[in-house]
């Protein structure tokens, strides 16, 4: 993971590492071991500046302060961590055996949870040092780890959520008929850094038929006249994410486009709608759903509503059928829907959300009407 890590104090990281083990005894865990990665920073503060073959690994287990082990050479990089004071650093040097000095710091069995990006040559490391041991994925074992975000947090993501609003706002003053969709694309990148971002993690042009793709890579294509533009794009700003999409149309809409884009605009509305305390995120997605379906559509939307946002841009919860998982304030999620006509054109709207005590808020607040560009 690249990015600036967000201004926490090593308190805030202390308090984060005491409930992720609190977490992990809750769910029956010996432990929890966070490879390097948006976990990571999340809980740490650190982000080394190149993942390698030597083992780094955040040591959390019952009784035991957190300890986070490193190679002795990227030591002094992760001593200026801002969580480094909330831990304590283990290293071991090229020629030693790093998982017999992580094996030390856990029980000889007991099932752990482990960082889904960890690689597999320090699990089965690991595994082969203590064979009495278990792992689970993160994702698995803590699904909701980093799902419920605190004021800072919160803060942050809506500074993310404006940053995107601004680009969105000069980016329709742009041309874009006659121009290539990758040079509209590097206007949006050059925007969201310009408001903020050091990091821009995608940034989808897909006009005309390639609309009726949700994830098209952005290619060469002339945008012509008459074309309908998905716009979906995103990155890190002070180590929290933007994911905002809008869809926009070159001169005058037919009246189907016209009529597709007010079902997504009145689908995006009842999801957020939907949102509030308690609710089960599978919710979400059927209240936004719902629309699409009884208008005729519902074969053509063909992904899940919403994902969660935070250090990461697509993380826990996700709003998606079979999701239970009720919704507690705090959560920040995208409500997305969309319909994708092949060979014609798609629509999709989306919007990061947070649940409030009685409700939902938007983070993001440009128009979500037809917007006409040149």
């Amino acid at each position: 993971m690249t990015g600036t890590a967000a201004p926490f104090a090593a308190d805030d990281y202390r308090a984060r590492m005491e409930r992720a083990a609190r977490s992990a005894a809750e769910a029956g865990l010996a432990g929890l071991l966070v490879a390097p990665g948006p976990d990571l920073v999340w809980l740490t503060g650190y982000a080394p500046t190149a993942v390698t073959e030597r083992l780094t690994l955040l040591v959390l287990a019952p009784g035991r302060g957190p300890v986070l082990v490193v190679p002795t050479l990227e030591a002094p990089d992760a001593a200026k961590a801002a969580g480094a004071r909330a831990l304590t650093l283990r290293d071991w040097t090229d020629g030693k055996d790093p998982y017999a000095a992580t094996a030390a710091l856990l029980g000889a069995d007991g099932r752990f949870g482990i960082s889904d990006n960890a690689w597999a040559m320090h699990l089965l490391g690991l595994q082969k040092a203590l064979p009495g041991t278990s792992y689970a994925s993160l994702t698995e074992a803590l699904p909701m780890l980093r799902a419920v975000k605190d004021t800072a947090e919160l803060e942050l993501l809506a500074a993310a959520g404006a940053a995107a609003d601004a680009t969105f706002e000069e980016i329709r003053k742009v041309s874009f008929g006659g121009r290539r969709e990758s040079e509209v694309a590097a206007d949006l990148a050059d925007l969201l850094r310009r408001f903020g971002h050091s990091q821009v993690d995608f940034t989808i042009v897909a006009s005309g038929p390639n609309g009726a793709n949700p994830h098209h890579e952005v290619g060469d294509r002339v945008i012509e006249r008459g074309d309908m533009i998905v716009l979906d794009f995103g990155g890190l700003k002070d180590g929290y994410g933007s994911d905002t999409s809008r869809t926009v149309h070159v001169g005058e809409p037919t009246d189907e486009e016209r009529r597709v884009h007010d079902l997504v605009r009145a689908a995006q509305e009842a999801g957020v709608r939907a949102v509030r305390p308690g609710v089960p995120c599978q919710e979400v997605d059927r209240a936004a759903r719902a629309v699409i379906a009884d208008a005729g559509y519902g074969e053509y939307f063909i992904h899940r509503t919403g994902h969660g946002i935070g250090v990461t841009t697509h993380e826990p919860p996700y709003m998606i059928e079979g999701e239970e998982q009720p919704l507690v304030p705090g959560m920040c999620f995208s409500v997305e829907p969309g319909v994708y006509l092949p060979g014609r054109f798609g629509v999709r709207i989306e919007d990061i959300v947070t649940v409030t005590e009685d409700g939902g808020r938007r983070l993001n607040d440009t128009t979500r009407e037809m917007v006409i560009v040149n």
